[in-house]
């Protein structure tokens, strides 16, 4: 499935060589790097867990998949957990079992979902010398009426499933090493490495990585973001929008380069304004890479265009400007959809949100949201309407 456009291949050499500098700048910063398991991992072939995990919005985006079979992307990328809204999923291993069997929000997935599901778990399988297939129950919960499309819950639905098929087979000591967990949960959606780690993290990418190098570490260590609100104004797509098509063309479009060129110089200043303790530049250019990406999607085909936003995206656009003029420092972050997060400081969310449901929209309000956790088997079968927990 690995289809590499070749106007790409000359860039690769560059986002190594940013890839290493930006490993740097982590050391620099005293974000320690854990070393990836070596020594042979043995999991059970019976045994349940339940996580719940948090939905990413983007900071620095990315589309387009130079490995697809690994989720590996051609540039390197930064998201926050939000917490409006959250995946819980079980996982149970039972060696009795023929095939993966799997449901999401209430209904048996068949087709390419039930596929993107069963190839995480093989990997994951095969990473703890394991054969049994898995029960897996999954659903999305969101604070407003709507999830609405955009909300980055499939990254959620991903390092769910990698936490809790993990801990299945491992125990909960399984999760120790974030770096194996921030790995294995790109599988199903390669944001999933970021949703696992939390808080603003960063997800270290480009073609030709190998599965173990390309991870996730979370840089707001030291609580740097305790004062930003997260605004979150679901919306849905009126064209049904499929985030794979999106990673399939975005590749193509003439912005694509230079999209990846500006990638690792926008991360050190990431980097540099959280040790300033200054969220403004993230939201910045959470806002303009909400554009940019945008750009890169629309443009990537002569014949078919893909216009991800809808009519209610310009008015709240338009809103950040107005209210950026009364001295309200707020930015927008969209990624595949519509759905759009305002980003501002707490002291100002109640301001944003009276302005938002002015333009008729709901509005929740909530913050940066933390890692992926277990949920206690009796608890999540509850939440899952599962009759029993074992």
């Amino acid at each position: 499935m690995n289809e590499v456009p070749s106007p790409l291949a000359h860039l690769q050499p560059l986002m190594a060589a940013w890839n290493a500098r930006i490993l740097e700048a982590l050391q620099a910063h005293g974000i320690a790097i854990e070393p990836y398991p070596r020594q042979p991992l043995q999991g059970r072939p019976s045994g349940a867990a339940a996580a719940k995990a948090y939905p990413i919005q983007g900071i620095l985006k990315y589309h387009g998949l130079a490995d697809w079979r690994l989720r590996i992307a051609y540039l390197p990328s930064i998201s926050v957990n939000n917490d409006a809204a959250y995946t819980l999923t079980w996982v149970a291993f039972d060696p009795h079992l023929a095939e993966d069997e799997v449901i999401i929000n209430g209904e048996r997935a068949t087709g390419r979902p039930w596929e993107r599901v069963a190839a995480s778990l093989e990997v994951i399988r095969q990473a703890v010398h394991i054969r049994s297939k898995a029960r897996v129950v999954s659903k999305n919960v969101a604070r407003a009426g709507r999830v609405g499309k955009g909300l980055g819950t499939s990254a959620s639905a991903s390092a769910a499933l990698a936490a809790a098929a993990l801990a299945a087979a491992l125990g909960p000591e399984g999760l120790a090493n974030r770096r194996l967990l921030s790995c294995m949960a790109r599988l199903l959606a390669g944001s999933g490495c970021r949703s696992a780690t939390g808080g603003l993290s960063l997800w270290l990418s480009y073609e030709g990585m190998e599965h173990e190098e390309s991870f996730s570490v979370r840089l707001d260590v030291h609580d740097e973001l305790s004062d930003l609100a997260l605004l979150t104004v679901p919306l849905d797509s009126r064209i049904g929008l499929v985030t794979e098509a999106a990673h399939r063309e975005a590749p193509h479009s003439p912005f694509y380069p230079s999209w990846m060129e500006s990638r690792g110089p926008e991360i050190i200043e990431c980097l540099e304004a959280l040790a300033r303790r200054d969220w403004r530049p993230i939201g910045q250019l959470a806002e303009l890479d909400s554009i940019r990406l945008h750009a890169v999607t629309m443009t990537a085909s002569r014949e078919n265009k893909l216009f991800a936003w809808e009519p209610e995206n310009i008015p709240l656009f338009r809103l950040c400007n107005a209210l950026r003029e009364e001295g309200i420092p707020v930015y927008f972050s969209t990624d595949t959809g519509p759905t759009t997060v305002l980003l501002t400081e707490r002291r100002f969310a109640g301001r944003v949100a009276k302005a938002v449901e002015g333009l008729g929209l709901e509005v929740v309000q909530g913050g940066v949201a933390g890692p992926v956790a277990l949920v206690p088997l009796e608890e999540a079968a509850r939440e899952l309407g599962l009759e029993a927990a074992s």
